[in-house]
């Protein structure tokens, strides 16, 4: 199908070893604030030189900002920029599709489409035919929406088939609809899709048997198991009172999911309930899952403007769907743009099954914006109101970690733990992220008590391996086993630098300081600009004798800005007296003599 198209809990752990490292420059600006003020400036200085033809009369500068906030997907100031311009030069089919563009990214769809009718029998692009298309639909003009086909009008060359099936669904002409959705059935590598549609318009005209032996693969053979095709196939089942069939369904693909909208599903339907078919209730929801079905397709390849078009299109013809909500909020996230999607994600009802999986997307959104404060507070909020859902806790653990404050988040991640209800080896991660919390508490035996069953859960984890193994390096005890668990993770990870210059750094430990350097030397190469890493180097080079390389190192490392002024100190110092001198100053143990043997 892709090629006819063409035509929570995530760590976020950084840092080398068992380190947890963040480096946030203070007033720096994300990339988004960058576009903005890069943009600002152009436009002010195109304006200023009256180089650009038309630029006296507000156009060059408003053109040239809002090109760059494009290229940015900075959608907000693409449109405002692109309005002024449009506004110097009424009609510009350039300046209309950029226009349209922006006002569709930063979700003002109805204002696109004004701006797309108003430009009626320009060559403006596909992108503003699909705004007029999805317009006609949303008003419930079907006749116009033919003719708009008929007259050119396309939003690609699968959509426009469906397309014109659902609108013949509107006009009630159910014979000629079922026709055109075989058509498309026809095409080479669209069958499943198209008989995915016929099957949702005839269960929305209540025909189930018809709908069941389709999703059955009764009539034309099995189609691809998606999330909302078996979703429609349940409800299609209930309505012909097969609830126990439904239920087995959910299981047989999902098994026992976390999903709260199937959750949901499952529990009614074990409950005795007769479900109502939702999925699809008439033509314009028939045309939203259209470019839901496309937008989802295309974000597998990329999440450019065309899967966010797609996508914003099914929100606005179905502005309940919270899947269109959720997809435009990832690809939006996936562009930096960070504050729109967490508008985005708020567009869910707090009454909808996937209301919490929208307000941790929320949190995400609000996370990357670097929206700290922001971020707890609705994970705070989402945990009282949903106090049951272990992954909310894990979450608000997770935020708490990541702002270094490791005694509420230990207490949080001990609320998500309390929470299981069997032993599972995704587990692992949750006693490893609260293992983290309690070294930095320096709370060790609890710490390692936690370490000790992530690996239990997952054996061969390699985070874990390494974490434990530096931890054990860090505490001058059990050096052979930790040595062990960061060769396992080398292997599990040979490309990962942090755990490279882990096993370097175990192996300087021991005091085999010719093998340090191999490994140090490629965790540099893996991680160029690391501090840390170009700073072990530099104490490996000082113990082998290479003295000025050593410096070298330290300088370099010094230049990529350590996380504290207590690190830069200490390497400063190094510069200044050497390794050897720096270790006698702090009275710890003198560099061994190599125990490396050749």
């Amino acid at each position: 199908m892709r090629a006819a198209l063409r035509g929570r809990t995530t760590l976020r752990l950084a840092g080398q070893g068992a380190r947890v490292r963040r480096k946030f420059a203070k007033g720096a600006l994300t990339p988004v604030r960058r576009i903005h003020k890069l943009s600002a400036i152009l436009a002010v200085s195109a304006a200023a030189l009256g180089a650009p033809a038309r630029a006296t009369d507000g156009l060059a500068g408003p053109y040239l900002a809002g090109r760059l906030a494009g290229l940015g997907s900075d959608y907000v100031a693409a449109s405002d920029y692109f309005d002024r311009a449009l506004a110097a030069d009424p009609g510009n089919p350039q300046l209309v599709e950029n226009l349209i563009i922006g006002e569709i990214g930063r979700g003002r769809v109805a204002k696109a489409a004004a701006v797309a009718a108003g430009a009626a029998g320009e060559e403006i692009g596909q992108i503003a035919d699909l705004v007029v298309l999805a317009d006609a639909a949303r008003r419930g003009d079907f006749a116009g929406a033919i003719a708009a086909l008929d007259a050119g009008r396309s939003g690609g060359g699968l959509v426009d088939g469906l397309y014109r099936a659902w609108a013949l669904v509107g006009l009630g002409q159910m014979s000629e609809a079922t026709l055109a959705f075989d058509k498309v059935a026809e095409s080479a590598g669209l069958k499943s899709f198209g008989l995915y549609h016929k099957a949702l318009a005839l269960a929305a005209a209540g025909d189930f048997e018809a709908a069941d032996e389709i999703f059955s693969g009764d009539a034309g053979g099995p189609l691809r198991a998606t999330r909302r095709g078996v979703i429609a196939h349940a409800e299609v089942l209930s309505q012909l009172e097969r609830n126990a069939d439904a239920v087995e369904l959910i299981d047989k693909v999902f098994g026992q999911t976390d999903d709260a909208v199937l959750v949901d599903l499952r529990r009614r339907l074990e409950a005795g309930e007769t479900l109502p078919f939702t999925l699809v209730s008439d033509a314009t929801d028939g045309i939203s899952e259209v470019f839901l079905s496309v937008a989802s397709a295309l974000v597998g390849e990329s999440t450019d403007i065309n899967a966010l078009a797609y996508a914003r299109m099914a929100e606005y013809l179905s502005p309940g769907l919270a899947e269109a909500h959720l997809l435009c909020a990832q690809i939006l996230d996936a562009q930096g743009q960070h504050d729109l999607a967490s508008e985005t994600y708020k567009s869910i009802a707090r009454d909808d099954p996937a209301y919490a999986a929208a307000e941790l997307g929320r949190a995400d959104s609000l996370i990357e914006a670097e929206r700290w404060d922001a971020a707890i507070e609705v994970l705070e909020k989402l945990s009282k109101d949903m106090p049951a859902r272990a992954d909310i806790w894990v979450s608000l653990g997770d935020i708490y970690r990541r702002r270094e404050r490791f005694d509420e988040a230990a207490g949080t991640y001990s609320k998500a733990i309390d929470l299981f209800k069997a032993e599972e080896p995704r587990q692992w991660v949750v006693y490893y992220t609260r293992g983290i919390a309690y070294e930095r508490l320096k709370d060790w035996s609890r710490a390692e008590a936690d370490f000790r069953k992530a690996l239990a859960l997952n054996p061969d984890q390699p985070s874990v391996l390494n974490y434990l193994g530096y931890s054990y390096l860090e505490r001058k005890e059990r050096y052979d086993e930790a040595l062990s668990m960061i060769e396992r993770a080398v292997a599990a990870q040979p490309g990962n630098g942090a755990i490279v210059d882990s096993l370097g750094w175990a192996l300087f430990r021991l005091g085999r300081y010719d093998e340090a350097v191999v490994q140090m030397e490629q965790a540099v190469e893996l991680m160029p600009v690391d501090p840390v890493v170009n700073d072990h180097l530099g104490d490996v080079y000082w113990a082998v004798g290479r003295h000025r390389e050593a410096s070298f190192q330290w300088r370099r490392a010094l230049s990529f800005k350590p996380d504290t002024e207590e690190d830069a100190a200490r390497i400063r110092r190094k510069i200044e007296i050497g390794l050897d001198a720096v270790l006698k100053e702090e009275g710890a143990e003198p560099l061994a003599v190599s125990t490396n043997d050749g």
